[in-house]
């Protein structure tokens, strides 16, 4: 069908003005469009890419009573980007990890803080900052189940949620607290969440976090934590114009780079689809969708208007179907994310905040149908797919 595909729309350009009102070549022509070949790539054989480790979970120098945790969970041998970090983490070195998504990062950062944390009474230690609601959820769920039964607790404030609970959350200390720029600084200007207590501040995705929609927010919060023991960023990318406030977060610090953080998956084959003027760019989506082989698909737009209106003609064309974006309430959007995992909806239509993190397993496609607006934004794209080693699947838009 994809070939099929590729051929019609050879015979079908035209010289046609007009164009599609299922396309988005308005907003596309306002903004500098990258460069196609950067979506087009074979995927290399898995067995060229897989890590492993010369260690154990068992090994790890950490408490019994984490590596049992980690086993429950079915962790045996750590990641590349684990099994390269936690000694520094440890020794408490300001650090700076970048490796590609889908490759245990999360756990990275978190397995060193629960030990360090072991006996110790909750005073507001750690602060970890997430770019989205969902990835901040994410992480307390990970860190909730990596320190089970080791009296060492978290909080997760976002927004999206009732502010007066979060309020009522700070008032009994934790080991922890897991949030959003927006409603950490919006809980710190209502004097009830005081920097000056953490000695930890953990920055995830720090990319985005740093970006123009949160670098005021994130240095006001570094400013307001004041002296810090220890500063750890891990992204899967490096936005090399942000290198002057890495160097103002991070002293002597740690690095574990792994391959090139500006380099999408190798684990990921990657085809752009050209849409010529005057095609009908839904039903292309739809003819690929309804493919037996996509099972799991998440697609991604530009704006919260443009995922609406693709959920809507993908339910009226009878799939499975939901969305995610900025507008939608947190229990909406978490609900939605519980029923794309669990296989009740085949396709997710989102805009990026479902790029960031997200652990959602066995995406068989990531399709962009408008193009990201940076490679960066790509990456952690297509990211949601080929994880843990798997092979993966991602279409691009053109035109």
């Amino acid at each position: 069908m994809i070939n099929n595909l590729k051929k019609e729309r050879v015979s079908k350009q035209t010289n046609s003005r007009n164009f599609n009102r299922n396309s988005s070549n308005k907003t596309a022509a306002k903004k500098k469009l990258l460069n196609p070949a950067l979506f087009e790539k074979k995927a290399q054989p898995i067995e060229n890419t897989t890590y492993l480790s010369s260690r154990l979970i068992k090994d790890l120098p950490v408490n019994d009573s984490i590596i049992s945790n980690l086993l429950k969970k079915g962790y045996n041998s750590p990641t590349e980007i684990q099994d390269k970090s936690i000694e520094a983490l440890l020794d408490g070195n300001d650090f700076m990890g970048l490796a590609q998504t889908g490759t245990g990062k999360t756990g990275a950062f978190l397995v060193p803080i629960v030990q360090k944390l072991l006996g110790k009474k909750a005073n507001f230690q750690i602060l970890i900052i997430s770019p989205t609601r969902e990835l901040a959820l994410q992480i307390d769920q990970e860190f909730k189940s990596i320190a089970q039964g080791l009296g060492i607790f978290s909080e997760c404030i976002i927004g999206g949620t009732n502010v007066q609970r979060d309020i009522m959350k700070l008032r009994r200390p934790s080991h922890v607290i897991i949030g959003t720029p927006g409603r950490i600084s919006d809980l710190v200007r209502q004097k009830v969440l005081h920097l000056r207590l953490f000695t930890t501040l953990v920055l995830d995705e720090f990319d985005r976090l740093l970006d123009m929609g949160f670098s005021a927010d994130i240095l006001r919060i570094v400013d307001g934590i004041g002296e810090r023991e220890q500063t750890i960023l891990f992204s899967a990318t490096e936005d090399k114009s942000q290198k002057v406030i890495i160097d103002k977060l991070l002293t002597n610090p740690v690095e574990v780079k792994l391959k090139n953080g500006n380099i999408s998956g190798d684990n990921i084959d990657q085809e752009i689809i050209r849409v010529a003027e005057g095609e009908d760019k839904m039903r292309m989506l739809l003819e690929l969708i309804k493919e037996p082989a996509f099972e799991k698909v998440l697609v991604f737009a530009d704006t919260k208007r443009w995922v609406s209106k693709i959920c809507k003609n993908l339910k009226s064309a009878g799939i499975k179907a939901d969305e995610i974006h900025g507008n939608k309430s947190q229990n909406y959007r978490s609900n939605v994310l519980d029923a794309f995992k669990n296989e009740k909806i085949q396709v997710l239509v989102a805009t990026d905040v479902a790029a960031r993190g997200l652990d959602i397993s066995n995406v068989s496609h990531v399709i962009n149908y408008q193009q990201p607006q940076s490679i960066d934004s790509y990456i952690h794209r297509i990211g949601r797919t080929g994880r843990a080693g798997k092979s993966g699947k991602a279409y691009t838009f053109i035109g």
